[in-house]
């Protein structure tokens, strides 16, 4: 099973975060990717940047808005993630338990990603996904 952990950090987090040396958030950061990829665990990896350049759509009104920035009121945002392969979400929990976000507001969110054979495969996008999957090496 697929899960995703994904960072969440407060402004709290980056104020206690901004100087430290960037150096050592990349080496403990490594350290962790390389123990889940020695695990066989870790599919991707990936972190985000600075939430000044987010772009945000709203879906609320007839039209869909586009405007700059995270949303006006922040409590939390996502800094990154990764999507790991385990047999539970025990296992993906003890793995989050593990990654190097200790500070003040840092968390992490778990998420089993669902798969494709999770969906009703009589459904013709399904197929259509499927075949696409198949013909990219994805399944």
């Amino acid at each position: 099973m697929k899960y995703m952990l994904i960072m969440r950090a407060t402004d709290e987090t980056f104020k206690e975060f901004q100087n430290v040396d960037f150096t050592e958030i990349m080496n403990a950061m490594g350290k962790f990717n390389d123990e889940m990829i020695r695990a066989g665990v870790l599919v991707s990896a990936e972190g985000f940047e600075d939430p000044a350049n987010t772009v945000v759509v709203d879906y609320s009104g007839e039209t869909p808005v586009v405007t700059d920035g995270p949303y006006g009121e922040t409590k939390e945002l996502f800094g990154g993630f990764w999507v790991i392969n385990v047999s539970s979400k025990e296992e993906a929990v003890e793995w989050a338990k593990r990654a190097p976000m200790a500070g003040a507001g840092s968390k992490a969110e778990i998420r089993r990603i669902t798969s494709i054979d999770e969906f009703p495969q009589d459904n013709e996008w399904i197929r259509k996904e499927r075949a696409w999957r198949e013909a990219t090496g994805q399944l």
